[in-house]
């Protein structure tokens, strides 16, 4: 009995189709590894120690010390390293939370340590905050016997929605700080008040602070919190406050504005604000 030639095209479509899968699979994951490959040491552990006080209708609590572990990626050989303002200090981020309140919140961080894989401990301080960006760049307090791995933010890719990016992390001690890869995919760019990217909502290993990759070993950007005020709106935290992706041009303007360790005293000082990140404030 003869097929329609219909039939025939419709089966070769369905069989190669299968068969084609796992090999685009394999290819994802083969270009997700070299990419872990060749940026993994330039993902760090910052281990930050804040100090933490609360004040609200007359009453205080604290001050108490808190230790958690942070990502970070090193962004210069200097060991120059950016993490997520909110995962270091979410002071801010309460206050955006709570502007009609007469909650309180007062923190500082006491200690600041950069882990490297080899066990090495680098002591670190925070030399220059951005609060509109969510970025917190850090130094060592003295410079490293050999430059460390760092990424290039001047090579960098645009995204667009639907794309997938590979995302780096280190895992917690209870994982012996294993370094993880991840994919995730773009939802949806936001152009105004500035470009950034938002991921969608898969479980994965990405936090706050993880570089995000182009699949042609491009840098895309980097995890952050975005938050705007409550005031007169939702006071629901999951209205206000979004993770994103701020593209690397954006890192790239801080880091180079981030002055020299003093290997003491902290830096609060904020990058000069372009015309992009004053907007962006006044819309909040």
């Amino acid at each position: 009995m003869r097929c329609k030639p219909s039939l025939i095209v419709a089966g070769c479509v369905l069989f190669f189709g299968i068969s084609s899968a796992p090999l685009r699979a394999d290819e994802l994951a083969d270009k997700g590894r070299d990419i872990l490959k060749k940026n993994q040491h330039a993902v760090v552990t910052v281990q930050v120690v804040v100090k933490t006080s609360y004040s609200a209708g007359g009453r205080s609590s604290g001050p108490n010390e808190v230790k958690r572990d942070l990502t970070g990626t090193v962004v210069e050989p200097s060991g120059l390293t950016v993490v997520a303002l909110s995962a270091c200090d979410p002071s801010e981020l309460v206050q955006l939370m709570n502007p009609n309140s007469n909650y309180k919140i007062e923190t500082e961080v006491t200690d600041l340590k950069i882990l490297l894989d080899d066990g090495t401990e680098v002591p670190a301080e925070i030399v220059l905050r951005d609060k509109d960006l969510d970025l917190a760049f850090l130094r060592p307090k003295t410079k490293p016997a050999s430059p460390m791995a760092a990424i290039d933010l001047s090579k960098s890719a645009p995204a667009q929605e639907l794309d997938q990016v590979i995302t780096l992390n280190r895992l917690n001690q209870a994982a012996g700080r294993a370094y993880a890869a991840s994919v995730e995919r773009i939802s949806a760019v936001v152009q105004k008040p500035r470009t950034f990217y938002i991921p969608d909502t898969t479980m994965s290993t990405t936090t706050l602070g993880s570089p995000a990759f182009a699949l042609n070993g491009n840098v895309v950007g980097l995890f952050v919190l975005r938050a705007v005020s409550a005031a007169g709106g939702s006071p629901n935290y999951n209205e206000n406050v979004t993770s994103i992706i701020l593209p690397a041009q954006d890192i790239l303007k801080g880091a180079k504005q981030a002055p020299e360790a003093k290997g003491g005293a902290e830096k609060q000082e904020e990058p000069k604000g372009t015309k992009e990140q004053k907007e962006g404030k006044a819309q909040k």
